[in-house]
This record gives structure tokens, sequence and C-alpha cells, in this order.
């Protein structure tokens, strides 16, 4: 196998650091009123609630903030994944309690706690052909089908690429602005550009075209970090696959996602017991792991 050095700690994707910093919120309040039809006026009615590093979701792109007595979630895909209800739910459980936790209210009442309205809302940029928008339920995942669809938990998909949504963008000049370089991109590569390469001239015509007032200029360098970590991470795994090819083990590919799901499976136990959301037997049973190395996670974090 090549020796290929990779970047696997991915920096904020572009689409978080556009939408999720401090200094961008005004951007942000744009695409939350264009996207509900709102129009608030003021970036002071919007408080961002990223979690930092939450491994165990891999949501590296997430945006998430309170508005309007909601909490929204705004989430940029390049690849379509039919988890992100579940996702999702774990994310929000995550923000729900860090919400109730800061506000010190207690579950264990005769009260009903009133908590903020959830919005899960994931663009997409992919290649596979979506409809202007549609919904993914956490029920399809059921392994046993909810027919009286007593429990339910969504997630809406707008489709951001070329000919989709148009008025959407047109409302949102930072996601237009953000839509037309994501394109410049895959227009670069379509003419047999590396991503590095695509990604480098996409960003000399944004700076040309003065899109998002002059921030790809600003930050030329750090977009730059962004893509050339995809870049290293694509060549090795495109290697990993043709070594495998080559020796004869195509069932190297399945190794490789198997142990990816047992790094998931650890990130994950490991938060759950972080967060107390159940007993080392249940999240061992849950994540396919033998109760010995629960416990040894649980004593770790002791």
């Amino acid at each position: 196998m090549h020796a290929i050095k990779t970047n696997r700690k991915y920096q904020d994707s572009l689409f978080r650091v556009i939408f999720g910093r401090e200094e961008h919120k005004h951007w942000l309040l744009q695409l939350y009123n264009a996207l509900n039809n709102s129009s608030h006026q003021s970036i002071d009615d919007l408080t961002l609630t990223t979690i930092d590093d939450v491994v165990y979701i891999k949501m590296k792109n997430d945006v998430s903030f309170l508005i309007d007595s909601q909490m929204n979630l705004f989430e940029h895909q390049s690849t379509f994944n039919p988890n992100m209800p579940l996702r999702g739910l774990l994310y929000f459980s995550q923000l729900y309690q860090e919400h109730l936790t800061s506000r010190q209210v207690s579950l264990f009442s005769s009260v009903l706690r009133k908590i903020p309205t959830p919005q899960f809302v994931v663009f997409y940029t992919g290649d596979k052909d979506l409809p202007d928008r549609s919904i993914l339920k956490l029920s399809e995942a059921f392994e046993v089908p909810c027919k009286d669809g007593e429990f339910e938990w969504t997630c809406t998909v707008i489709n951001l690429n070329q000919n989709h949504n148009k008025t959407l963008q047109k409302n949102c000049k930072p996601l237009y602005d953000y839509c037309r370089f994501i394109e410049k991109v895959k227009q670069n590569k379509k003419a047999d550009l590396s991503l590095e390469k695509a990604a480098d001239a996409a960003v000399d015509w944004a700076i040309s075209e003065n899109l998002l007032d002059g921030f790809f200029r600003r930050e030329r360098s750090q977009i730059m970090g962004f893509y050339l970590a995809e870049f290293d991470q694509e060549v090795y795994e495109k290697n990993v696959y043709q070594d495998g090819y080559n020796e004869g083990r195509v069932e190297g590919r399945e190794e490789g996602r198997e142990e990816g799901a047992r790094v998931n499976a650890i990130s994950a136990a490991r938060n759950l017991l972080q967060m107390n959301l159940g007993t080392p037997e249940q999240i061992a049973q849950a994540q396919g792991l033998p109760l010995e190395e629960v416990l040894a996670l649980q004593k770790e974090m002791a």
C-alpha cells in the first residue's frame, strides 16, 4: 500500500465558515429569512448554538442556531445520505440537553417544559438527481414499520444544484454566491482538473467576481486548506482501493468500511457515556461493541 499523508482532521467546511461564523450572522439571517419567508432584521435575534467536535455523527458542516423560539440545524451535503434523520435526531438531543442545562430546566416536574421547535435542513449539492425539496423520514429506517405514524422525525433536503430552487437563491445573495462557487468547482473538475486545481481556479474566479463581498480574497488560504484536505483524502482512498484490487483483495473495501464503522461505534459509545444516555450494557448492545470495551471507555473517562 502506498504511504500517503492525509489530513484526517477536517477544518470547518466552507458552508460552515460562510454561514456559521459570528461575524457572518447577517448572511445566516438572510438564509433563514429566504428559507422561511420571514423578515427578521436584527442579527441579535439569532443565537449560534453550533456544537464543536461532535465526532460520533461526523457532522463537520453543521450550523445550528436559535431564532424566534426555533432550534435550527443547517447542514451542507455533497453526498446523498438517507441516514440524515437519525443523525439529526442524535444531534438535536445534544442541542436540547445543552439548551435545558444552560437554563437549569428540570424535566422531573409535573409542569410541561416548552422547548424550541426543531427545523432540520440539509442543503444538497451532490450528483444524485433530487427534486427541489424532499423530506427524509426517520420511520423509513425502522426495522418494524410504524404504520400509525405515532413517532416521526424528519429532515428537509434542499437541492442547490443548477436549475433548482432559483427563487431561494435569488432571495439570498450569500447562498447564490456560494452555489455559484460550488458549481464553478464542478465545471473545472469536468474539464479534467484535479480537485486541488479546480478549487484553486474557482477561487481565482470568485475573487474576480467579488463573490461574498471579498470573502474569497480574504480567506483564500483557509478555503484551499479545505479542498487540500478533501483532495488528500480522495487520493488516499483511491490508492487504498486500487492496491486492494491489484492484490486480488476486493474485500479490502469492505474491511475498510468495517473498520470505519467500528471507529464510529466507539466514538458514539464515548459520547453516549458522556451524555449519560443509557447504561454501559445498553450502549454496548446499541453500538455492537463488547461490554468490556464500553466499561473500559467509561473507566477512561472517569
